[in-house]
């Protein structure tokens, strides 16, 4: 029996552990995954205890950059994007990663989107847009809009992982101006259980040939369905969700899973919410 969990706060309606256990089951693995509320002052003892009963865990808001004080050593995913959501006890080690890379590169490739020679629009400028620009940037993005609220209040550190492209720093008011290839929701705006919101308006999508949706609950959000009326690609987060799950489990298994994993789990998962 092997333990896994999930590291975080306000962990009561994450779908990690149902798709954990679903991956368990394609692979034949007895495993647990458990979900360990830790507040911000404790998580640096926390983890150094974890080593003790669990193979690895993932790591959720608000941990995903202060966790990397914990650890003995990062992949270069996790050191390039700054913030870590997978850690792997190893051989007395306690290595980071981030696999939300993997995942948002599982998520473009099974829905046929290319990102070489194309322009994305990323909204928002939390832990895992962070890692969408590095995976964009990594693979030949030709032009970026970063976008904020307020773009005065974007870290040094955003500024900095976009230099080595063409970049704007736009507000949402302005985004209406640009067009685009891909345009790329980062943001929490239209989940569950407010779902009658969108990040943008009609206009703006109006504007963009490809929608890509992080959020997973609902899968259709408000965004994706003004996409749809416009006759564009809406894509929705799970199976990113699930192809990010799968890449920590490849980590902690230390063996590879097939894609077929990836699009079952996924599917099985869509029809729980």
């Amino acid at each position: 029996m092997v333990h896994f969990g999930l590291i975080g706060a306000r962990l009561g309606h994450s779908l990690s552990p149902q798709i954990h256990q679903l991956i368990f089951k394609e692979l034949g693995v007895e495993g647990t995954y458990d979900l360990l509320e830790i507040p911000p002052e404790e998580l640096y003892a926390s983890v150094h205890e974890l080593r003790g009963k669990y193979c690895g865990v993932n790591v959720t808001i608000p941990h995903k950059i202060n966790v990397m004080a914990a650890l003995t050593t990062l992949s270069m995913e996790a050191q390039a994007i700054g913030a870590v959501n997978t850690i792997h006890f190893h051989n007395g080690a306690i290595r980071g990663y981030n696999t939300d890379y993997a995942g948002f590169g599982r998520l473009l490739e099974n829905n046929g989107i290319e990102v070489q020679g194309k322009s994305a629009a990323v909204l928002g400028t939390g832990g895992v847009s962070r890692a969408v620009l590095q995976y964009l940037i990594d693979h030949g993005v030709s032009k970026i809009f970063l976008v904020s609220r307020n773009t005065q209040s974007i870290a040094p550190y955003m500024k900095t992982l976009c230099s080595s492209v063409p970049t704007q720093f736009v507000n949402y008011v302005h985004l209406e101006r640009y067009t685009g290839d891909l345009l790329i929701n980062c943001t929490p705006v239209g989940m569950y259980p407010k779902t009658d919101v969108s990040p943008v308006g009609l206009e703006t999508v109006e504007h963009f040939e490809t929608a890509v949706d992080l959020i997973y609950n609902p899968s259709k959000t408000l965004f994706l369905q003004q996409a749809e009326q416009l006759g564009k690609k809406a894509v929705n987060g799970m199976l990113m969700l699930v192809a990010q799950a799968v890449a920590a489990e490849e980590i902690w298994l230390q063996r590879e899973i097939s894609n077929d994993v990836i699009l079952k789990v996924a599917a099985e998962m869509e029809k729980q919410l």
